[in-house]
Formats: structure tokens, C-alpha cells, sequence
């Protein structure tokens, strides 16, 4: 039997935050490991056989609108550097949806939400270190929205485009 590759969900943001960290995420990233956007993942691994994703996501959309996080900080990730972002509306839609999938979840995405967007991964300790000082020395926090979610495909490194579903109410 074939596997079949499993569907990711993340979060969509306004078109001004997606531009300013693809910009980063292009600067830092390396370019040979960098086969996505930015992105704010929310789950990590869900059953594409599973027909009521998508419905209950539809539903959970039709009665959200978009909403403030606070992009608080930068954070080391060993090998790489993330910016933080808060949210208790993003916790709370997590934990939502996080009870609603919970018999299909993996590990990793019954834990605790760590909202964050990568702009560097996969490079030697020491040169994460260099990156997160220097965007540290003039970080100042700000917003950004929280538009929709966006589901994709995993394809074994790149994703599969699938829909985004967005905040209507």
C-alpha cells in the first residue's frame, strides 16, 4: 500500500507581514533547503484521507475574523533563528481545532502551540547565534493579522498548495 503524504495547516497572515518575512526568509534561509514562504505552522501532520478537515475548518472560519498577534521577539532554534509571535485568539483556535483532531494528531501537535516563523534554519550553530544578535540589537515588537488558514500537502521538503480558507466574520 502507498503511503500517502500527510496534509499541514498553517496560519495565514496579511500580504504586508508574508512579504517582509519571504524577504528574510530569503536573506537567511539556505537557498538550497529553501523550498517554502514563511510560514506559521499549526499542525504538522494531519491524514489526508480524513474528509472532515476540511469541513471543520470551513465552519471554524465562517465565524472568525481576523485578528491582532503580537510579534514579540526573536528566538533561537539551534541551528536557525525564529521570530515569536503571541496570540491568545491563535492559542485559543488551536486548541479548537487541537480537541476536535485530537484521535489523528501526532505528537508533536497535541503539545502546546510555540507560535513562531522561521526565517532561518539549518545552518551552523554559531551562524544562527550572529543572526539572532544583530536582529536583536533593533527589534522592536509589532503586529501583524492573522487572515485565514492554509492548507497544504507535504511532498517530502516542498508543499503542495491546497486552499486558504479565510476569517469571514
Amino acid at each position: 500500500m502507498d503511503k500517502q503524504n500527510p496534509l499541514l495547516l498553517t496560519l495565514s497572515i496579511d500580504a504586508d507581514a508574508q512579504e517582509y518575512f519571504n524577504a528574510l526568509r530569503k536573506l537567511y534561509f539556505p537557498a538550497e533547503r529553501n523550498f517554502l514562504d514563511a510560514h506559521l505552522m499549526l499542525f504538522h501532520q494531519l491524514p489526508i484521507t480524513e474528509k472532515s478537515i476540511i469541513s471543520d475548518i470551513e465552519a471554524l472560519v465562517k465565524n472568525h475574523s481576523p485578528f491582532t498577534l503580537q510579534v514579540s521577539g526573536l528566538s533561537s532554534i539551534g541551528n536557525g533563528v525564529a521570530y515569536k509571535v503571541e496570540s491568545a485568539t491563535l492559542q485559543k483556535l488551536h486548541k479548537r481545532l487541537q480537541s476536535q483532531w485530537m484521535d489523528w494528531l501526532i505528537p508533536q501537535d497535541k503539545n502546546k502551540l510555540w507560535p513562531h516563523i522561521t526565517i532561518q534554519n539549518k545552518v551552523n550553530p554559531t551562524v544562527a547565534k550572529d543572526l539572532l544578535l544583530k536582529l536583536a540589537a533593533d527589534f522592536e515588537p509589532f503586529t501583524i493579522t492573522g487572515t485565514g488558514l492554509s492548507l497544504w500537502e507535504y511532498q517530502g521538503g516542498p508543499w503542495k498548495f491546497i486552499d486558504t480558507f479565510n476569517f469571514t466574520s
